[in-house]
Order: structure tokens, then C-alpha cells, then sequence
């Protein structure tokens, strides 16, 4: 509790108290951080996933709030004793299902600070440093990335952090939109389509419906087994073209650097080169895989990238960076300007009339954002690029390792050619056994294979999730929580053989 002045005769309640008190914000202070280091030391001894039902807290948290204060000590018994148990573990070492979310001492720390100075950085003269930093990390991480100098602050493009992905696409669309609408009329936006591949993510539809595009004129170029599940430019110019007969207008591509089902590459060279036939704004999601290009023997995924327009990836996934923080690059932030600017009066100042100052209200949707750059420069400065590159080879060995035993194991299969640190794979549809050969069919397979998932997720020891590519159901593994050992994946890689066991003993 903070300072207390008078008391209320009838509730014995403080009458006033100060909402921040520096020495009781030390005590308290000292009471999280100590739970949060237990909360890690202890983290291996829950459940991975949680296992409540739905409405367990409703149970046991009262149905309104307290009239008067209570004791920080008596929150954090109800964070242990409430809170944890409804929680999936996303740090724990064993948890390798969606992409990792992982952080770091540094992430933290940078969290801490971003949270205390509480700057909503909108424009530079709100808080200069904000907006300075920001431009300064941006054009860090873009080298770090061999972006193309285009991209840069110093090369008249430039960077922003967003805090997700759906966020820096809609920007993106709505600024290709705005550019496609002047020159084709306002009145020609139903006719505006949107092109990915089957595997692209949720967000650029999302993104693409909020922007304005008609459902019905989002194309979602098919992949095949055969491409490893990657966009072609073959499959893209046949569905542009139908779109061009047909009287439409071709407005965006989002090639993908690491789908989420199997971390497919769509090849952005070819693909740009179909798109800017049309005239078409290229942005590349790379929000997961991104990371890894820092390293330069996974670079050449991004090669092409110099004729895209814009780029993104996500330090909240697997760059050790606390959420939420997206990285949008554009080569020509006067797009985003345009379509996202506003002027009010009340927001006016020397700086922003000049023009020789980044106002990052006019690069997003929102006006008011974190100081999200203290985050990635603490990260970056704690570790420096040697050590992050290791950390992310790191992962992709504990990867390589999960994949060798997968393969050298005759009863499951490997589905899709594993690039980075998430392997996919099943139960074989022809498996090999000690005592025979088992036919299962894919849709035999396909069974088999979520229910061994449900089950290992099920032992609370370990947790991965689940993707369909081609009709086939696959469990994905994702090597990337900052604690993972080679121990943590050579436990996953053992309770699945146990329960894949279990399962098989019972067909025969």
C-alpha cells in the first residue's frame, strides 16, 4: 500500500492514496521480480499446456472488485495460486508448439524501462529520443539483415515498429490501395485483389478485409508437395492473369520467408519479378524466419528482396525480444504518409512543419505506441550480433538433432524439408516395425497422428502443435524457447516415441 493520510471513519479504508510512492514501489518491486526468478527456476515442474476447463477462474476469483486495498504479498499468492495453472507455458524449454515467443534477460530489462518512462512516442517532439532511437535500431537491424540501403533511414526508405504482423501489412495495403486508387479512380476499389499462397498466414487476409478488399478478391495461389509448399511464379502469373481478363485489378503480393504450417520459402526474385509486370506492391512476411537471416549461411533466403517494396519480421518470436515488436521496413515511407497522415491542429510544432523529423503517428494505425526500441537496442547491445547469431544456430542444431532421430525412426516420416528450426512430421502411412509393415493410408495416417498429438500434449511434459499441408495432418515442432537445451528436445523426441508406442501396441 501506498501513503496513507486520514482514515474513513465508517470503512477504515484509506481516504487517500498515492497511486506511486518510490520506496513502496522498490518493496513491491522486489516482491515480482522475486516471483518472476522463482517462476523460471521452478518453470520445468508445470504442465507445459495448461490443463484447466474452461471457466475454471470464474470459480475462483470473486465476482467484483475490492473496495480497498489489498496486500501485494496476497495478489502474488493469488497469481500462484489462480493465475499459473490457467497458464500455457510459452517459456517453458519444453514448449515447441506455434513459433517460439521467447525472450531474454535484456528483453526484459528493456521492458522495464520502456514501461517506466511511459512515453506514448506519436510524434518526435512528444519524446525525441523515442523516435530517434527507433530510426537508429531500425537501420541497425536492416544491416544486420543486409536489407538494401533503399530500406534504411539513410537511404530514403526507413523502418517502424509495429506490434504485430496483421498491423504492419494493413499499413502496407492501405498505402499500396491509396497509390493504386489515384491513379485508377476511388470508385475502383472492389475491383483491388490481393494475392498469397496457400500457406500465407491468417493476418493478410485479416489485414487485407480491414483495408477494404472484398473477400472474394483475396487469391490464394495453390502450393504442392512437390514445391515444398512454396509459392511459383507459374501459379501466381495464371491466377493474375484470369484476375486481368476478367477486369480486375492485380494490387498486392505477400510472399512468405517461413510459413507457419511448414516454414515454406516462396522465391521472392521470381515472384517480384511476375508482380511488377503489374504494377504491384511486394511486402515480405517473414515474421518467424526473419531472425535467422542475421546469420549469413540463412541469407539467401531473402535474396530478392531488393525488388520488394516492403519488408517485416517479428523480435517477438525468436530474436530474444520481449513482446509485442514487429519490424516493418518500406523503401518509400511517403506511401504510408499519404494514406495514414493526419494534422491536427493540437499535434502541430516547429519539427514536424519542417519536415526533418520521423512522426510515427503517420506510420501506423494507431497514434499512440510504446517506446518499443529500448527493447531491441538493450537486446542488441547485451549480446551483440556474434552471440545472437549463435544463440539462433543454437536452436537449429536442437532442431537438426529432433530431425535425425525422426528419421532414423521407420514408423514416422518427415513431411516437409525442414529450413530452420521446426521439423513437421508423422506417422508414416506405410510404417516399418520390428515384427512387420503396417499400411495405414494417409487418412489412416492423418488420424494416427493427431491423436498422438492430443496424447503427448495431453502428459503435460512437452507441447507442439498441429498444421494441415496438402490434406495432410501434421505434428509441427519448433525448436526456439530461450531455456531449450539439447536435454529439453531429447525428452520431446522420447515421450513421443512412448506414447507413439502406446498407441501402435493397441492396433495390433
Amino acid at each position: 500500500m501506498g501513503s496513507l493520510n486520514t482514515q474513513e471513519p465508517e470503512t477504515g479504508f484509506p481516504t487517500s492514496i498515492k497511486p506511486f510512492e518510490p520506496e513502496e514501489f522498490r518493496r513491491h518491486a522486489h516482491l515480482v521480480i522475486d516471483f518472476i526468478v522463482d517462476y523460471y527456476k521452478n518453470i520445468e515442474n508445470y504442465p507445459v499446456r495448461s490443463q484447466v476447463e474452461p471457466g475454471y477462474l470464474w470459480k475462483r476469483v470473486p465476482d467484483s472488485a475490492p473496495n480497498g486495498p489489498e496486500p501485494m504479498e496476497d495478489i502474488l499468492r493469488d497469481v500462484r495460486n489462480d493465475i499459473v495453472p490457467g497458464l500455457t507455458h510459452w517459456q517453458s524449454p519444453n514448449f515447441f508448439g506455434y513459433f517460439p515467443s521467447n525472450m531474454s534477460t535484456a528483453g526484459f530489462l528493456g521492458e522495464m524501462l520502456c514501461t517506466a518512462f511511459n512515453t506514448p512516442g506519436f510524434n518526435w517532439i512528444t519524446s525525441p529520443a523515442s523516435t530517434e532511437l527507433e530510426n537508429i535500431v531500425m537501420d541497425w537491424i536492416g544491416k544486420m539483415l543486409q536489407l538494401p540501403h533503399e530500406f534504411l533511414f539513410s537511404g530514403g526508405g526507413g523502418g517502424v515498429i509495429q506490434g504485430t504482423t496483421c498491423e504492419a501489412i494493413l499499413c502496407t495495403v492501405v498505402a499500396a490501395r491509396d497509390r493504386m486508387l489515384q491513379k485508377i479512380g476511388l470508385e475502383n476499389i472492389t475491383k483491388l485483389v490481393v494475392y498469397a499462397s496457400d500457406q500465407t498466414h491468417s493476418a493478410f487476409q485479416k489485414a487485407s478485409q480491414i483495408a477494404g478488399i472484398r473477400r472474394e478478391n483475396f487469391r490464394a495461389v495453390g502450393t504442392t508437395a512437390e514445391n515444398a509448399f512454396s509459392m511459383t511464379p507459374d501459379g501466381l502469373r495464371a491466377a493474375i492473369e484470369a484476375d486481368v481478363k476478367a477486369g480486375l485489378v492485380p494490387l498486392f503480393l505477400c510472399p512468405t520467408v517461413g510459413t507457419t504450417s511448414s516454414t515454406a520459402v516462396d522465391p521472392l526474385g521470381p515472384l517480384c519479378d511476375v508482380a511488377k509486370e503489374y504494377g504491384m506492391w511486394v511486402h515480405v512476411d517473414a515474421a518467424y524466419a526473419g531472425s535467422a537471416c542475421i546469420c549469413p549461411e540463412f541469407r539467401h533466403f531473402l535474396d530478392g528482396v531488393e525488388k520488394t517494396d516492403s519488408f517485416s519480421f517479428n523480435p517477438h518470436k525468436w530474436f530474444f525480444t520481449t513482446m509485442d515488436s514487429c519490424c516493418l521496413w518500406v523503401k518509400d515511407p511517403g506511401s504510408l504518409n499519404d494514406a495514414l497522415s493526419t494534422n491536427p491542429e493540437y499535434l502541430k510544432n516547429k519539427a514536424s512543419e519542417l519536415k526533418c523529423v520521423v512522426d510515427y503517428k503517420d506510420w501506423q494505425i494507431c497514434l499512440n505506441r510504446r517506446f518499443r526500441s529500448l527493447k531491441l537496442w538493450l537486446v542488441l547491445r547485451t549480446y551483440g550480433v556474434a552471440n545472437m547469431q549463435n544463440f539462433l544456430r543454437r536452436h537449429v542444431g536442437m532442431a537438426k538433432e529432433f530431425e535425425c532421430f525422426v528419421r532414423k525412426d521407420t514408423r514416422f516420416e518427415v513431411v516437409v524439408p525442414r529450413n530452420f528450426s521446426t521439423i513437421v512430421f508423422r506417422i508414416s502411412p506405410v510404417g516399418t516395425y520390428p515384427d512387420s509393415t503396417r499400411v495405414f493410408g494417409d487418412q489412416g495416417a492423418n488420424e494416427l497422428t493427431a491423436k498422438l498429438l492430443e496424447s503427448v500434449n495431453e502428459s503435460g511434459k512437452v507441447f507442439m502443435t498441429h498444421a494441415v499441408v496438402g490434406g495432410v495432418y501434421v505434428i509441427r515442432i519448433a525448436v526456439g524457447a530461450t531455456l531449450t537445451e539439447d536435454r529439453h528436445v531429447n525428452l520431446a523426441w522420447d515421450v513421443v516415441q512412448e506414447h507413439a508406442s502406446q498407441m501402435l501396441l493397441t492396433l495390433t
